[in-house]
C-alpha cells in the first residue's frame, strides 16, 4: 500500500518527512510507557525509594517535552504535505488526460475521471495524512511496547508477540471484507455521479416531460442501488470487525490471566504486574484503532488504484524525432482501416486524396464513417492500419500541439464553457488584438448576434452555451477557426438542424471560410448549397469510399450521391414549405 501511494508523489520528501516525525512519535510514545518500570519498582517498595525514581523521573519529562515539540512541528508539515500532494496529483492527471485518445473519454469515464480529479485526489492525500500518522502509531507503538516487555518478563513479552500477529491476520480479513466493499460502494458512486451530470444536462427534457425533480428512472435506481450496496458492505463487513474485537478482548483476557498466575506463583512482583497491565493496555489499545482504521486505509488504497488506473492509461504514442512543422496542407487516406475498440470496422481500406487548398465534402449515409475520416486527420484516434499523411507526413509522426496548431474543427455539437463571447473565441488565439476579434466576427456572421445582445462581447453564454441559440453557438465555434487562421478546416455540417435564418448565415460563413486558397478544407455535408461549392465530394457508405468527383459529375452518375442529394433537396423543399405555412 505505501509502494503504491508513494509511486504517485513526483517529490517523496515532504512525505517521507511526515512518515518519520510518525514513526519517532510513536516509538517515542513506547520507550515513555516504558519508563514506567523502573519507576513503578521505585515506588512501589514497602519504602518507596524516590532517590532511584526521580532520574526516571526526569528522563521521562524531557521525552514528553521532545513529543510535544515534535507533535507541534508535524501538524504544518502534515497540512502541507496535504495540499501539496492534492495539487500535484491533480496537476498530474490533468497533465496525462490531455494526452489521452479522445475515445478513452466516455460518459463512463468522464465520471471517473471527474472523481478521481475531485474526491479521489483529496481524500488520498487528506487520509495519507491523517490517517497514515494514526495507523504508523497503531502499528509502532505496539511493536515497541513488546521491546520494552522483554525487559520486564520474557514469558508476558512472547505473550504478547503472539497476541499481534493473530490480530493483523484478523484484521486482514476485515480488510479485505472492506476493500470490497468500498469498491463496489464505490462503483455505484461513480454510476451517480454520471446520472448526476445526465440530470444537470437534460433538464429541459426531463421538465418537458414533467420528471425536472424526480430525475430519469435510470438517476433513482443509481440511489437506490447506491443504498443497497452500502447496506450490503455494512453485512459483509460485521462478522469480520467482530472477529477482530474479539481477539483483541481475548488477548487482554490472556495477558491478565498470565499476569496474575505469574504473580501467585511468585514469579512476577506486584510493581511489574501493574506496569504489564499498562503496558498491556497501551498495546491493544491502538491495535483495537486499527479495525477503525482499516476502512479509511482501504479507501485510501482503492484511490490510489483507481488514480493509477487512469494514469496508467496509455497515451497516443509519439515519434522520438517529432516534426514540428507542416510543410504542405494536402491530406491523403491510403488503405485506412479502423474500429471503435475492437467494435465493427467504422472504416474499411479507405483511400482518398484532398489536394491542398480545395475544398471536399464528405457525404454518406448515418454511420458511414464520415466523422471518422475527420477524427484521425485530427489524430484524436491511430488508425489500425494503413495511414493518415498531410504534406507526405504521417500524422502520428507530427509534434501533436503542432498538428491541432494548424487544424480547426468545427463540430455540430459546439461546446462553450460558461465565461463570455469574447473569452470562448480567445480559446483559438489568447493574444488575438480587439481589431482581429472583431474581423473573426464578421467573418462567422457572429457581429449580427453581438449587436443585439445588450452586454455584447461580454455576454456569459451559460453552461456549454445554454443561453445561446444553436445557430449562435454555431457561429461562435466558426468564429474560432476564423481567429485560429489555421490552414485545414475540418467542419461537422455545422448548419444542420437550424433555422432559415441560422442557416443561411453559417452556411454564409462555412462559404467563406472555405474560400481561401491556401486553406484545405473538408465538410461533412448535407446541404445542398455546401455541396455545390465544393470542389470535390468523397462519397462513404458503410466505411468504404465508394464515389469520388466533382458534384456536378456525380448528381449526374445516379449513383448514392446523387440519391442523397436528391433527398436532401427534398428534405429541404418540405422545410422550406412547412415554414411558409407556418
Amino acid at each position: 500500500m505505501i509502494l503504491r501511494l508513494y509511486g504517485l508523489v513526483p517529490q517523496l520528501g515532504l512525505m517521507l518527512r511526515i512518515g518519520a516525525l510518525q514513526a519517532s512519535l510513536a516509538i517515542l510514545q513506547g520507550l515513555l510507557l516504558g519508563t514506567l518500570i523502573p519507576i513503578l519498582r521505585a515506588l512501589l517498595r514497602p519504602e518507596p525509594d524516590f532517590a532511584a525514581a526521580t532520574p526516571w523521573f526526569l528522563l521521562a519529562g524531557i521525552g514528553l517535552l521532545v513529543y510535544g515539540v515534535l507533535a507541534v512541528i508535524s501538524t504544518p508539515i502534515a497540512f502541507t504535505a496535504n495540499m501539496e500532494f492534492t495539487a500535484k496529483l491533480r496537476h498530474r492527471l490533468m497533465n496525462h488526460v490531455a494526452a489521452l485518445p479522445l475515445g478513452w473519454f466516455t460518459q463512463e469515464r468522464k465520471a471517473r475521471l471527474a472523481r478521481a480529479v475531485t474526491a479521489d485526489a483529496g481524500a488520498i492525500a487528506h487520509l495519507a495524512v491523517t490517517i497514515g500518522g494514526p495507523a504508523i502509531t497503531a502499528t509502532l507503538v505496539p511493536t515497541t511496547i513488546i521491546g520494552v516487555t522483554f525487559a520486564v518478563d520474557w514469558r508476558m513479552a512472547l505473550l504478547f508477540l503472539t497476541i499481534m500477529p493473530i490480530a493483523f491476520l484478523a484484521l486482514r480479513r476485515a480488510g479485505r471484507i472492506v476493500s470490497i466493499a468500498d469498491e463496489e460502494l464505490e462503483e455505484a458512486a461513480t454510476h451517480i455521479a454520471g446520472r448526476a451530470i445526465e440530470l444537470g444536462q437534460a433538464q429541459p427534457v426531463l421538465r418537458a416531460a414533467g420528471q425536472g425533480s424526480t430525475g430519469t428512472t435510470r438517476m433513482r435506481a443509481a440511489l437506490d442501488e447506491h443504498r443497497e450496496t452500502y447496506r450490503r458492505g455494512l453485512r459483509k463487513s460485521m462478522l469480520p470487525d467482530l472477529t477482530y474485537t474479539a481477539v483483541v478482548m481475548g488477548g487482554f483476557a490472556a495477558i491478565l490471566i498470565a499476569g496474575m498466575l505469574l504473580l501467585i506463583g511468585g514469579e512476577l512482583p506486584i510493581a511489574d504486574l501493574v506496569a504489564l497491565l499498562v503496558l498491556a493496555v497501551r498495546f491493544l489499545e491502538p491495535l483495537g484503532n486499527l479495525i477503525e482504521l482499516i476502512g479509511a486505509l482501504r479507501a485510501m488504497d482503492n484511490g490510489v488504484g483507481r488514480v493509477r488506473a487512469v494514469l496508467n492509461t496509455e497515451p497516443l504514442p509519439t515519434s522520438p524525432r517529432p516534426v514540428r512543422e507542416l510543410s504542405g496542407i494536402d491530406i491523403a487516406l491510403s488503405g485506412v482501416t479502423f474500429s471503435y475498440g475492437g467494435s465493427a470496422r467504422a472504416l474499411t481500406d479507405v483511400t482518398a486524396n484532398f489536394p491542398a487548398g480545395s475544398t471536399t465534402a464528405l457525404v454518406g449515409p448515418s454511420g458511414s464513417g464520415k466523422t471518422t475520416v475527420t477524427r484521425l486527420i485530427a489524430r484524436f484516434f491511430d488508425v489500425d492500419s494503413g495511414s493518415v499523411r498531410i504534406g507526405g507526413t504521417d500524422v502520428r509522426d507530427f509534434d501533436p500541439t503542432v498538428l491541432l496548431n494548424d487544424i480547426a474543427i468545427v463540430f455540430q455539437d459546439v461546446y462553450l464553457f460558461d465565461d463570455t463571447i469574447e473569452e470562448n473565441l480567445r480559446i483559438a488565439r489568447p493574444d488575438a488584438s480587439r481589431t482581429e476579434l472583431e474581423e473573426a466576427a464578421r467573418a462567422a456572421r457572429l457581429d449580427e448576434v453581438l449587436n443585439r445582445l445588450p452586454a455584447g462581447w461580454a455576454t456569459r453564454v451559460g453552461e456549454a452555451g445554454s443561453r445561446l441559440s444553436g445557430g449562435e453557438r454555431q457561429r461562435v465555434s466558426i468564429a474560432r477557426a476564423f481567429l485560429k487562421r489555421s490552414r485545414i478546416v475540418l467542419i461537422d455540417e455545422a448548419a444542420s438542424a437550424l433555422d432559415p435564418e441560422n442557416e443561411r448565415a453559417v452556411s454564409d460563413a462555412i462559404a467563406e471560410l472555405a474560400s481561401a486558397p491556401d486553406r484545405t478544407v473538408l465538410i461533412i455535408a448535407h446541404k445542398p448549397s455546401t455541396l455545390r461549392a465544393a470542389d470535390q465530394v468523397v462519397t462513404l457508405d458503410e466505411g468504404h469510399v465508394v464515389e469520388v468527383g466533382d458534384p456536378t459529375t456525380l448528381r449526374e452518375s445516379g449513383g448514392l450521391f446523387a440519391k442523397l442529394y436528391d433527398q436532401y433537396e427534398q428534405a429541404r423543399g418540405w422545410r422550406i414549405m412547412t415554414t411558409v405555412d407556418n
